[in-house]
């Protein structure tokens, strides 16, 4: 069973949901798993008490965690069943992993950063979810032990899109990837059909650079 959320925050949580369902979200199974999953227990105890705002807070290491509405509109788009083995790349502290979690059947999450994956692994498990394995890796080459995935989500972004990532692709498979520079990106979903790998571009987003070998090299990162 998930954590249940402290009475201080409740208001607070609920009034995040309605703000992303103002925003346009409709999927009842994703507002659930906002419902159902604790954001300030995935954030520096200094930011708690922002923790429920719609916006990117830092979380360490040079690293953040997105704004709700974002990460709402990503599993929105995927279009998710509750069936699904997917792949996460940028665990992060672990809040998309979780969210993920209440609403597919398997989740394979990759972070770079050790810290990170320390932290988000003892998050992970206070939420009680049991359908996350992490991996500490480049997540640009992707996990290929586990493939092929159904949805894959990236959580940074990438000069293009990681070839490794679409070969990782189930039939159907949808990829969700920010493409783009340092200042700005495209949120572009890749379709696999078959042998073709359709592009669709959704809206303008702004992430920290996806390093790894098929994305930012650590000296290039932001040119």
């Amino acid at each position: 069973m998930a954590r249940t959320v402290e009475p201080e925050f409740q208001g607070a949580r609920r009034r995040l949901v309605e703000a992303i369902r103002d925003k346009g979200i409709n999927d009842l199974a994703v507002l659930r798993a906002f419902e159902m999953t604790p954001r300030h227990a995935f954030v520096p105890t200094g930011l708690r008490h922002k923790a429920y705002e719609d916006a990117p807070l830092p979380i360490g290491s040079g690293q953040t965690i997105s704004q709700p509405s974002i990460h709402a509109k990503y599993l929105e788009l995927l279009r998710l069943t509750g069936r699904e083995k997917v792949l996460e790349i940028g665990t992060g502290s672990g809040y998309q992993t979780v969210l993920l979690a209440h609403l597919v059947a398997q989740v394979f999450s990759i972070e770079r950063i050790p810290a990170l994956v320390q932290q988000a692994k003892l998050n992970i498990q206070a939420a009680g979810v049991t359908n996350v394995s992490l991996l500490l890796g480049d997540g640009t080459v992707g996990w290929r032990e586990y493939a092929p995935y159904d949805a894959i989500l990236v959580s940074a972004a990438s000069p293009s899109v990681p070839e490794p990532l679409k070969e990782q692709l189930a039939e159907g498979g949808r990829l969700l990837v920010p493409i783009g520079g340092k200042d700005e990106q495209e949120l572009v979903m890749i379709t696999r059909k078959g042998t073709e790998f359709l592009r669709e571009n959704i809206l303008a987003v702004r992430f920290v650079p996806l390093l790894g070998t098929h994305g930012w090299r650590e000296n290039e990162k932001g040119k």
